[in-house]
Protein backbone atom coordinates (compact mmCIF):
# COMPACT_ATOMS: atom_id res chain seq x y z
CA UNK A 1 0.00 0.00 0.00
CA UNK A 2 2.76 2.28 1.01
CA UNK A 3 4.97 1.74 -2.28
CA UNK A 4 1.72 2.41 -4.55
CA UNK A 5 0.78 5.46 -2.66
CA UNK A 6 4.54 6.67 -3.38
CA UNK A 7 3.65 6.22 -6.95
CA UNK A 8 0.88 8.22 -7.02
CA UNK A 9 2.70 11.00 -5.26
CA UNK A 10 5.83 11.25 -7.20
CA UNK A 11 4.71 10.06 -10.96
CA UNK A 12 2.94 13.53 -11.11
CA UNK A 13 5.88 15.21 -9.67
CA UNK A 14 8.26 13.71 -11.72
CA UNK A 15 6.62 14.07 -14.81
CA UNK A 16 5.79 17.92 -13.89
CA UNK A 17 9.30 18.63 -13.28
CA UNK A 18 9.87 17.07 -17.09
CA UNK A 19 7.55 19.13 -18.49
CA UNK A 20 9.13 21.65 -16.45
CA UNK A 21 12.61 20.85 -17.88
CA UNK A 22 11.37 20.55 -21.41
CA UNK A 23 9.71 23.46 -21.42
CA UNK A 24 12.62 25.83 -20.31
CA UNK A 25 14.88 23.99 -23.04
CA UNK A 26 12.20 25.20 -25.98
CA UNK A 27 12.39 28.71 -24.45
CA UNK A 28 15.99 28.91 -25.29
CA UNK A 29 15.60 27.50 -28.88
CA UNK A 30 12.63 29.88 -29.62
CA UNK A 31 12.49 33.22 -30.58
CA UNK A 32 11.85 35.52 -28.16
CA UNK A 33 10.20 34.62 -24.18
CA UNK A 34 6.69 33.51 -23.53
CA UNK A 35 7.09 35.79 -20.82
CA UNK A 36 9.74 38.27 -19.60
CA UNK A 37 11.40 36.11 -16.94
CA UNK A 38 11.31 33.39 -19.88
CA UNK A 39 13.28 35.51 -22.60
CA UNK A 40 16.05 36.50 -19.88
CA UNK A 41 16.15 32.69 -19.11
CA UNK A 42 16.40 31.22 -22.16
CA UNK A 43 19.17 33.97 -23.13
CA UNK A 44 21.60 33.30 -19.65
CA UNK A 45 21.50 29.18 -21.12
CA UNK A 46 22.39 30.24 -24.07
CA UNK A 47 25.50 31.96 -22.78
CA UNK A 48 26.03 29.16 -20.61
CA UNK A 49 26.76 27.24 -23.21
CA UNK A 50 28.46 29.55 -25.47
CA UNK A 51 25.42 29.33 -28.03
CA UNK A 52 25.94 33.25 -29.58
CA UNK A 53 24.05 32.29 -32.75
CA UNK A 54 21.21 31.17 -30.70
CA UNK A 55 21.61 33.65 -28.67
CA UNK A 56 21.29 36.55 -31.12
CA UNK A 57 18.24 34.72 -32.69
CA UNK A 58 16.82 34.21 -29.65
CA UNK A 59 16.63 37.57 -28.07
CA UNK A 60 15.86 39.91 -31.57
CA UNK A 61 12.81 39.65 -33.55
CA UNK A 62 13.26 37.44 -36.58
CA UNK A 63 12.95 40.76 -39.08
CA UNK A 64 15.77 41.69 -36.64
CA UNK A 65 18.14 38.98 -36.47
CA UNK A 66 17.79 38.63 -40.43
CA UNK A 67 18.93 42.70 -40.49
CA UNK A 68 21.99 41.89 -38.09
CA UNK A 69 22.93 38.72 -40.50
CA UNK A 70 22.66 40.54 -43.80
CA UNK A 71 24.21 43.92 -42.01
CA UNK A 72 26.82 41.74 -40.69
CA UNK A 73 29.90 41.25 -43.61
CA UNK A 74 28.98 45.18 -44.28
CA UNK A 75 30.46 46.85 -41.21
CA UNK A 76 33.80 46.43 -42.60
CA UNK A 77 33.16 46.89 -45.98
CA UNK A 78 34.26 50.83 -45.98
CA UNK A 79 37.87 50.39 -43.61
CA UNK A 80 40.95 50.86 -45.22
CA UNK A 81 42.94 47.73 -45.97
CA UNK A 82 44.82 46.18 -43.29
CA UNK A 83 48.48 48.01 -43.59
CA UNK A 84 51.57 45.04 -44.17
CA UNK A 85 53.09 45.93 -40.98
CA UNK A 86 49.68 44.82 -38.97
CA UNK A 87 49.48 41.93 -41.01
CA UNK A 88 53.17 41.05 -40.73
CA UNK A 89 52.27 41.65 -36.13
CA UNK A 90 49.29 39.46 -36.82
CA UNK A 91 51.23 36.60 -38.33
CA UNK A 92 54.03 36.65 -36.13
CA UNK A 93 51.66 36.41 -33.16
CA UNK A 94 49.67 33.53 -34.73
CA UNK A 95 52.55 31.44 -35.48
CA UNK A 96 53.81 31.96 -31.92
CA UNK A 97 50.63 30.64 -30.54
CA UNK A 98 49.93 28.00 -33.12
CA UNK A 99 53.05 26.93 -33.97
CA UNK A 100 54.92 23.14 -33.13
CA UNK A 101 55.49 22.67 -29.47
CA UNK A 102 53.72 26.20 -28.40
CA UNK A 103 52.92 25.77 -25.13
CA UNK A 104 56.62 25.16 -24.12
CA UNK A 105 58.04 27.93 -25.93
CA UNK A 106 55.59 30.49 -24.77
CA UNK A 107 55.82 29.28 -21.13
CA UNK A 108 59.83 29.63 -21.72
CA UNK A 109 59.16 33.20 -22.74
CA UNK A 110 57.07 34.44 -19.98
CA UNK A 111 58.30 32.20 -16.95
CA UNK A 112 61.27 34.90 -16.40
CA UNK A 113 58.74 37.78 -17.27
CA UNK A 114 56.68 36.76 -14.24
CA UNK A 115 59.44 36.41 -11.45
CA UNK A 116 60.37 39.92 -12.76
CA UNK A 117 57.00 41.14 -12.79
CA UNK A 118 56.80 39.66 -9.14
CA UNK A 119 59.50 41.15 -7.85
CA UNK A 120 58.65 44.89 -9.36
CA UNK A 121 55.20 45.14 -9.32
CA UNK A 122 53.82 42.81 -6.41
CA UNK A 123 53.89 45.40 -3.89
CA UNK A 124 52.45 47.80 -6.06
CA UNK A 125 49.73 45.76 -7.69
CA UNK A 126 47.12 46.05 -5.21
CA UNK A 127 47.32 50.27 -5.40
CA UNK A 128 47.51 49.94 -9.51
CA UNK A 129 44.55 47.56 -9.41
CA UNK A 130 42.75 49.99 -7.67
CA UNK A 131 43.49 52.86 -9.60
CA UNK A 132 42.00 50.70 -12.08
CA UNK A 133 39.11 50.53 -10.52
CA UNK A 134 38.52 53.98 -9.66
CA UNK A 135 39.31 55.13 -13.78
CA UNK A 136 36.36 52.20 -14.45
CA UNK A 137 34.32 54.09 -12.06
CA UNK A 138 35.16 57.19 -13.92
CA UNK A 139 34.05 56.42 -17.02
CA UNK A 140 30.89 54.57 -16.13
CA UNK A 141 30.46 57.97 -14.35
CA UNK A 142 30.46 60.06 -17.24
CA UNK A 143 28.72 57.54 -19.64
CA UNK A 144 25.75 59.11 -21.28
CA UNK A 145 24.20 55.86 -22.40
CA UNK A 146 23.96 54.51 -19.27
CA UNK A 147 20.84 55.64 -16.91
CA UNK A 148 21.51 55.79 -12.62
CA UNK A 149 20.52 52.55 -12.07
CA UNK A 150 22.86 50.78 -14.68
CA UNK A 151 25.88 52.99 -13.45
CA UNK A 152 24.85 51.28 -9.86
CA UNK A 153 25.17 48.02 -11.15
CA UNK A 154 28.35 48.63 -13.17
CA UNK A 155 29.96 50.19 -9.96
CA UNK A 156 28.95 47.25 -7.72
CA UNK A 157 30.86 45.01 -10.22
CA UNK A 158 34.07 47.35 -9.97
CA UNK A 159 33.91 47.03 -6.41
CA UNK A 160 33.46 42.76 -6.64
CA UNK A 161 35.99 42.38 -9.31
CA UNK A 162 38.45 44.68 -7.70
CA UNK A 163 39.63 42.62 -4.45
CA UNK A 164 39.70 39.68 -6.75
CA UNK A 165 42.23 41.56 -9.06
CA UNK A 166 44.55 42.66 -6.12
CA UNK A 167 44.79 39.30 -4.65
CA UNK A 168 44.48 36.50 -7.88
CA UNK A 169 47.74 34.73 -8.05
CA UNK A 170 48.81 36.30 -11.13
CA UNK A 171 52.52 35.47 -10.57
CA UNK A 172 51.60 32.02 -9.95
CA UNK A 173 53.92 29.99 -12.08
CA UNK A 174 51.80 26.97 -12.42
CA UNK A 175 48.57 28.53 -12.79
CA UNK A 176 50.38 31.05 -16.12
CA UNK A 177 51.97 27.62 -17.64
CA UNK A 178 47.95 26.25 -17.70
CA UNK A 179 46.76 29.75 -18.81
CA UNK A 180 49.58 29.15 -21.46
CA UNK A 181 47.89 25.96 -22.46
CA UNK A 182 44.23 27.27 -22.80
CA UNK A 183 45.39 30.52 -24.64
CA UNK A 184 47.59 28.37 -27.39
CA UNK A 185 44.61 25.33 -27.64
CA UNK A 186 42.62 28.05 -28.40
CA UNK A 187 44.47 30.00 -30.87
CA UNK A 188 44.73 26.96 -32.34
CA UNK A 189 40.76 26.74 -32.03
CA UNK A 190 40.23 29.68 -33.63
CA UNK A 191 42.36 28.99 -36.44
CA UNK A 192 42.97 32.21 -37.80
CA UNK A 193 45.54 32.79 -41.07
CA UNK A 194 45.46 36.66 -41.48
CA UNK A 195 43.44 39.81 -40.03
CA UNK A 196 41.51 40.20 -44.01
CA UNK A 197 39.96 36.53 -42.96
CA UNK A 198 38.77 38.54 -39.69
CA UNK A 199 36.65 40.97 -41.48
CA UNK A 200 35.57 38.82 -44.21
CA UNK A 201 33.51 36.42 -41.72
CA UNK A 202 30.40 35.80 -41.90
CA UNK A 203 27.83 35.72 -39.42
CA UNK A 204 27.55 32.06 -38.53
CA UNK A 205 31.29 31.63 -38.68
CA UNK A 206 31.82 34.61 -36.42
CA UNK A 207 29.65 33.42 -34.01
CA UNK A 208 31.23 30.14 -33.82
CA UNK A 209 34.84 31.53 -33.06
CA UNK A 210 32.99 33.74 -30.28
CA UNK A 211 31.49 30.80 -29.15
CA UNK A 212 35.53 29.25 -29.07
CA UNK A 213 37.47 32.51 -27.56
CA UNK A 214 34.28 32.83 -25.03
CA UNK A 215 35.12 29.08 -23.81
CA UNK A 216 39.07 29.77 -23.68
CA UNK A 217 38.15 32.77 -22.12
CA UNK A 218 35.79 31.32 -19.24
CA UNK A 219 38.92 28.76 -18.61
CA UNK A 220 41.57 31.10 -18.30
CA UNK A 221 39.66 33.28 -15.86
CA UNK A 222 38.74 30.16 -13.67
CA UNK A 223 42.19 28.93 -13.06
CA UNK A 224 42.44 32.92 -11.60
CA UNK A 225 39.38 31.78 -9.25
CA UNK A 226 36.93 33.35 -11.15
CA UNK A 227 33.93 31.13 -12.60
CA UNK A 228 31.27 32.59 -15.19
CA UNK A 229 30.13 29.68 -15.11
CA UNK A 230 28.90 29.60 -11.02
CA UNK A 231 27.87 33.37 -11.69
CA UNK A 232 25.79 32.28 -14.63
CA UNK A 233 24.42 28.99 -12.62
CA UNK A 234 23.29 31.32 -9.47
CA UNK A 235 20.67 33.89 -11.51
CA UNK A 236 17.25 34.31 -9.84
CA UNK A 237 15.01 36.26 -11.60
CA UNK A 238 12.01 38.55 -10.91
CA UNK A 239 9.72 40.43 -12.30
CA UNK A 240 10.02 44.02 -11.09
CA UNK A 241 7.37 45.62 -13.31
CA UNK A 242 5.01 44.62 -16.92
CA UNK A 243 2.63 46.51 -18.28
CA UNK A 244 1.98 48.18 -21.75
CA UNK A 245 3.93 45.54 -23.61
CA UNK A 246 7.36 46.77 -21.47
CA UNK A 247 8.63 44.68 -18.68
CA UNK A 248 11.50 45.07 -16.53
CA UNK A 249 13.02 41.91 -15.10
CA UNK A 250 15.38 41.94 -12.18
CA UNK A 251 18.74 39.19 -11.94
CA UNK A 252 20.52 38.52 -8.87
CA UNK A 253 23.14 36.44 -8.88
CA UNK A 254 26.54 35.54 -7.11
CA UNK A 255 30.11 36.80 -8.42
CA UNK A 256 32.87 35.57 -6.38
CA UNK A 257 30.66 34.76 -3.21
CA UNK A 258 29.47 38.16 -3.45
CA UNK A 259 25.63 39.08 -3.89
CA UNK A 260 24.95 41.35 -6.93
CA UNK A 261 21.82 42.41 -8.89
CA UNK A 262 21.02 43.78 -12.63
CA UNK A 263 18.03 44.91 -14.34
CA UNK A 264 17.30 44.52 -17.85
CA UNK A 265 14.30 45.60 -20.01
CA UNK A 266 12.09 43.30 -22.54
CA UNK A 267 9.66 44.20 -24.98
CA UNK A 268 6.77 42.61 -26.02
CA UNK A 269 6.33 42.22 -30.11
CA UNK A 270 3.56 39.43 -31.51
CA UNK A 271 2.85 37.85 -28.39
CA UNK A 272 6.77 37.16 -27.67
CA UNK A 273 9.52 39.15 -25.40
CA UNK A 274 13.00 40.67 -26.90
CA UNK A 275 15.85 42.27 -25.23
CA UNK A 276 15.08 45.89 -25.64
CA UNK A 277 18.37 47.10 -25.68
CA UNK A 278 19.66 44.09 -27.97
CA UNK A 279 16.81 45.34 -30.51
CA UNK A 280 17.83 49.35 -30.42
CA UNK A 281 21.33 48.18 -30.86
CA UNK A 282 20.54 46.08 -33.74
CA UNK A 283 18.60 49.12 -35.35
CA UNK A 284 20.49 52.02 -34.66
CA UNK A 285 23.91 49.81 -36.20
CA UNK A 286 21.48 49.36 -39.13
CA UNK A 287 20.54 53.32 -39.72
CA UNK A 288 24.49 53.91 -39.22
CA UNK A 289 25.27 51.53 -42.10
CA UNK A 290 23.05 53.35 -43.96
CA UNK A 291 23.89 56.84 -43.53
CA UNK A 292 26.76 56.52 -45.47
CA UNK A 293 24.78 55.36 -49.01
CA UNK A 294 22.15 58.60 -47.96
CA UNK A 295 25.30 60.64 -48.01
CA UNK A 296 26.75 59.74 -50.98
CA UNK A 297 23.72 59.78 -52.98
CA UNK A 298 22.76 63.44 -52.20
CA UNK A 299 26.16 64.98 -52.57
CA UNK A 300 25.97 63.09 -56.10
CA UNK A 301 23.01 65.35 -56.98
Amino acid sequence: MRSRSLRRTLLPLLAALVLAACHNKDEATQVGGSTPEAAVQGSIDLLKTGDFNGLWKHALPAADYATLRTDWSRHNANRPPVSATDKARFNAAVQKLTGPDAETKLYAEVRPKLDQMQQQYKDQLPVLVAMGGAFLKNNVAQNQTLDSEQKAQADSLVDVLTPWAQQAPWFDQARAKQAVGVLVATARKLDLKSPDQLRSMDFDTAMTQYASGYAGLKQALAIYGLSVDDALASTRLSTVSNQNGRAVVKIDYTLLGKPLSAETTLVQQDGRWYSESLVDNVRKAHEQLQQPATTGSVSAH
